[in-house]
């Protein structure tokens, strides 16, 4: 844990924050400005910093990401119509906190 991280701190629930998903390892909650009608934010309860900070022993935590998008998407209803999953990284990569975490975006109407 980082002690500066806002996300640490939501995931030791020093910061009220719903999660839509908690396990050992990952929590998931919408994100407080969403850039569509479905943006969640999945992040690993375990401090890394950023894509460029990853080690080969976090290899599990990374895979095990998209398992839990996978299965979020298909339980806010954006999996049969598409969402994206996307990575920011490092401050002109657009990342903001940093603590690594996946945004799951989706929902728009089809046209």
């Amino acid at each position: 844990m980082s002690d500066d991280c806002l996300f640490c701190k939501i995931v030791n629930r020093e910061i009220p924050s719903e999660f839509l998903y908690e396990d050992d390892t990952y929590v998931v909650f919408k994100d407080i400005n969403p850039a569509a009608p479905v943006h969640l934010l999945l992040v690993p309860k375990k401090h890394i910093r950023s894509i460029n900070d990853l080690t080969l022993e976090d290899g599990d935590v990374i895979s095990g990401l998209f398992m839990v998008a996978k299965e979020m998407a298909r339980e806010q209803g954006v999996a049969e119509s598409g969402y994206k999953l996307l990575f920011n990284v490092e401050k002109g990569g657009g990342q903001e906190i940093f603590h690594i975490h996946l945004h799951l975006i989706g929902g728009w109407e089809k046209k």
